[in-house]
């Protein structure tokens, strides 16, 4: 265990590294569809194996086999193999993601212990394994611009298929196991996301996968004893199994907002007529008025009554810690959240327009995700 998490470790930095030389945008939340992939390496634990359900075969004989008392259990040990998998999910704009998430992995047999009483000559075989889950993940926005650390979990179902799993040992018997079996499986998701501002929605990732098997499972099976002529046939229950991968991917979000283009030059225009201004500041992600926000409001309605005015504008704004449609929404209700209030002050409302500015007009310049209490406003001009 220690080596894979170094490993980890190891793959992380030197992804981040390699990602801070491409040119990486600012993380925004994942809002609407998305699809992903990735590819690695996958490391297995090794599997016990019980023998005492073949066929016509005592437990002495069993123990005398190598099965240890009452059938025992043997170990099957695998090399590293490959994992693929892909993704297609929904973000909820507030780093809540789920996902749906076909897999396959494989790895060859290294080498078996334990079954027969002399020691095994050589040993062989490989397992498959198909798993279909469903996953929730949690996305960490703010603690860098350019990558996003992310969280998960995933319950589901595999197939587990071994594929001539078998051991020799050195007079000849061979034990030989084929079968597809499938089990309840559970996974724990550990990643890092790091945006390309190349292509808006598109992320490299990273991550660290612990899959589980629950349960048993039993296989088909024989065991040919070619010194007396004779065949032992029937069913070894293994036990749980356990996954640990280490990949690299992509993932793509459809609806990432685009990059503001640049403000046109702008063009002599004729002085504006005189014009007086308020701001009123809210709390973060709301549009109700605090106390000191309605004392403003009522400043205002006052002193439109002492001075001749075409309009009253209300201009709403946020700052930069949510999604960009989520922001436009906010920033119109908490226009109208003041509009109301001036009309309850006595200001006529056919002389009060409405706009909102989302986070594109920023008091104070932030980068995304950032929470500027200055930005959070509605600016109230008497013209």
């Amino acid at each position: 265990m220690s080596g894979i998490r170094t490993s980890i470790f190891a793959v992380t930095a030197a992804f981040g590294a390699a990602a801070s030389i491409i040119s990486v945008a600012n993380a925004q939340p994942v809002d609407g569809l998305y699809m992903g992939a990735g590819l690695g390496g996958n490391f297995m634990g090794s599997e016990g194996i019980q023998a005492s359900r073949l066929a016509g075969t005592s437990s002495t004989t069993l123990q005398n086999l190598g099965f240890g008392p009452n059938g025992g259990t043997t170990n099957v040990y695998f090399t590293p193999g490959f994992v693929g998998l892909a993704s297609i999910g929904w973000g909820f704009g507030n780093g809540l993601r789920l996902e749906a998430e076909p897999s396959y992995r494989t790895n060859a047999v290294s080498s078996i212990s334990g079954l027969f009483a002399s020691p095994a000559l050589s040993s062989g075989g490989t397992e498959r394994k198909y798993g279909l889950m469903l996953n929730a993940a949690y996305d960490f926005y703010g603690l860098a611009p350019w990558v996003v650390p992310y969280v998960g979990v995933g319950v589901g179902y595999a197939w587990a298929n071994w594929d001539g799993v078998n051991v020799t040992d050195r007079i000849g018997d061979i034990a030989n196991i084929s079968n597809t079996k499938g089990a309840f499986a559970y996974q724990a998701i550990l990643g890092t996301a790091f945006p390309m501002s190349a292509t808006p929605g598109l992320s490299i990732t990273t991550e660290f996968r612990f899959m589980g098997m629950a349960g048993t499972r039993d296989y088909s099976g024989a065991i040919v004893f070619p010194r007396l002529n004779r065949a032992v046939t029937g069913t070894e229950q293994v036990g749980s199994e356990y996954n640990y991968a280490l990949l690299v991917g992509i993932r793509y979000a459809f609806n990432t907002p685009r990059p503001m283009p640049p403000p046109p030059v702008p063009v002599a225009a004729p002085a504006p007529a005189p014009s007086r201004s308020y701001l009123v500041f809210l709390d973060w992600d709301k549009a109700t008025l605090t106390d000191r926000a309605r004392q403003i409001i009522k400043d205002a309605a006052d002193n439109s009554t002492h001075v001749q005015y075409t309009r009253i504008e209300v201009n709403g704004y946020t700052d930069t810690s949510g999604t960009a449609k989520y922001n436009q929404t906010l920033s119109v209700r908490r226009a109208e959240a003041v509009a109301a209030e001036l009309v309850r002050d006595g200001v006529p409302r056919s002389g009060i327009t409405i706009q909102g500015f989302g986070d594109t007009h920023l008091l104070v310049p932030t980068g995304q995700g950032v929470r500027e209490p200055q930005n959070r406003r509605v600016e109230i001009i008497i013209r």
